[in-house]
């Protein structure tokens, strides 16, 4: 990826970019390497006052560009919900390849096999720790007693 500005992400405003540069992130590559990491993320929160959750969006942005080719489709890819390498890699690529079409019209849209490209870029360079999901269970369940025994039975005694 050539090094881009921060102004050249979406959505950036010129406090974030100066809160940025303060701390040595100059441009879309070094920004990525300082979010790829949960707790990256949130130790430049601290030290920015950018929240953890806008250093991530902004990251996304960054590792999108790491996709060869996907440049200048980027906006387009954006509005279709491509938001993120995880969202990229798991895409159908002929069904992205309809959408990029009907979005741009047939003479300005990537060849299917340059879409193809871009999901197989995705699948082995997803660079970004996603927090996952809350956990089903927050605590752990109380332990129960196990079941007495019964005359007959086979179970074992531990």
């Amino acid at each position: 990826m050539a090094m881009k500005t921060l102004e050249y992400l979406p959505g950036i405003c010129p406090e974030d970019s100066r809160r940025l540069r303060q701390r040595g992130i100059w441009h879309t590559n070094l920004l990525l390497h300082a979010t790829t990491l949960d707790v990256d993320r949130r130790r430049l929160s601290s030290r920015t006052g950018i929240s953890a959750e806008r250093l991530l969006e902004l990251g996304r942005q960054c590792a999108l560009l790491e996709i060869s080719g996907i440049e200048r489709f980027l906006p387009v890819v954006r509005r279709l919900g491509i938001t993120s390498l995880k969202v990229l890699k798991r895409a159908d690529p002929v069904e992205l390849h309809a959408k990029v079409v009907d979005a741009v019209g047939l003479a300005g849209a990537p060849p299917l096999t340059m879409v193809e490209y871009w999901i197989s870029q995705a699948r082995t360079c997803d660079t970004l720790e996603e927090p996952e999901a809350a956990p089903a269970q927050v605590e752990s369940p109380s332990v129960r007693a196990p079941a007495p025994a019964t005359p007959g039975s086979t179970r074992a005694i531990v």
